[in-house]
C-alpha cells in the first residue's frame, strides 16, 4: 500500500495550528475511550470507529492503535468497493492492534434490489440511489452500532458546506458522534500520513479525495469540492448516503428496503 505518492506531494501541508489540533484529536479519542469504556470485563466498549478507509479514517485508526485505546473499528463492506479499497482493507486488518469488524449487506436484499431495479439503479433517481445506500450501507450500519452509545467518524468542516459546522463532539442525536478531525485541514490530514508513514488508499493518488462505492465515486479536477466526485450526477444538496444525516438512525431506511432484509442476518 502507498505510504508515499502524489497525494502526499500535493497535499501534505500542516496548518499553523497543527500541533494544537493533533493534541486535541488525541485528547478527544482518549476521552471517548474512557467515557465509553466497557461496562464490565469482557464486554465490548460502548464506542466504535466507522472507517471507510479514506485518508481521514486511516489517520484516526492510526491514532487509536498508537495510543492503544480500547476502541474497535468497523468497515461497511458494501459489495461494491474498489479493488484498491479491498486490498487496503486486508493490509489494515492484518496490521491493526484494534479489532476490525466487517459488516456486509444482507445478500438476499442486494440480489432482489438489483433484480428489480437493475445494477445501475443509482443513476436513475435520487430515491433509488438512496435505496441502494439503504441496503448496502444503512442496514449494516445499524448492526455495527447496535449496543453502542457513541461512534467516531472522519467528518471535517472543510469537506463540504453541509459539514461546515461539524463539532468535535455531537450529542444532539440518540447516539453521540465524535469527530476528532473536525478542525483539521486536508493538508493536516496528509501531513499526519506522511509523518507517521500511514498506509493509504492509492486512489487518493489518482485524485479521489472522497472514496465510496465504485459506481458512485469518480476522480475530481483541480478546484472542485472535496465531495464533488461522490454522486456527481445529483444536486449538491442530496450528496449524503444517510450515514451522517441527522436522525439517520431512526429514519434513513425506507420501508421498501426494510421488507427485503433478513432480521437474522449477522455481520
Amino acid at each position: 500500500m502507498s505510504t508515499t505518492g502524489k497525494a502526499i506531494e500535493l497535499n501534505a501541508r500542516a496548518s499553523s495550528e497543527y500541533v494544537i489540533k493533533l493534541a486535541e484529536a488525541k485528547a478527544v479519542l482518549a476521552q471517548a475511550a474512557a467515557q465509553y469504556a466497557a461496562a464490565e470485563p469482557g464486554a465490548g466498549a460502548k464506542v466504535t470507529q466507522a472507517s471507510s478507509l479514506g485518508a481521514e479514517d486511516v489517520v484516526i485508526s492510526h491514532m487509536i492503535n498508537s495510543l492503544k485505546l480500547d476502541i474497535g473499528i468497523f468497515v461497511l463492506e458494501t459489495g461494491a468497493l474498489h479493488k484498491e479499497t479491498l486490498a487496503l482493507l486486508e493490509t489494515f486488518k492484518a496490521a491493526s492492534r484494534a479489532p476490525v469488524t466487517l459488516y456486509q449487506p444482507v445478500n438476499e436484499a442486494v440480489v432482489q434490489f438489483v433484480a428489480r431495479e437493475g445494477k445501475d439503479a443509482m443513476y436513475k433517481s435520487i430515491d433509488l440511489r438512496k435505496a441502494c445506500c439503504g441496503v448496502r450501507k444503512m442496514e449494516p450500519l445499524e448492526r455495527a452500532l447496535k449496543g453502542k452509545d457513541a461512534w467516531i467518524t472522519g467528518l471535517r468542516r472543510e469537506q463540504s458546506g453541509a459539514r461546515a459546522e461539524v463539532p468535535l463532539v455531537d450529542s444532539s442525536e440518540m447516539r453521540t458522534k465524535i469527530n476528532p478531525l473536525a478542525n483539521w485541514t486536508w493538508g493536516d490530514v496528509w501531513h499526519y500520513i506522511r509523518e507517521n508513514k500511514v498506509d493509504y488508499n492509492p486512489l487518493h493518488d489518482a485524485f479521489y479525495p472522497s472514496i465510496g462505492c465504485e459506481p458512485c465515486t469518480r476522480a475530481i479536477s483541480m478546484g472542485e469540492d472535496f465531495r464533488s466526485g461522490r454522486w456527481w450526477w445529483e444536486d449538491e444538496a442530496a450528496k449524503e448516503c444517510g450515514l451522517h444525516v441527522k436522525d439517520a438512525e431512526s429514519s434513513a431506511i425506507p420501508a421498501a428496503t426494510l421488507s427485503l432484509l433478513n432480521p437474522r442476518a449477522t455481520a
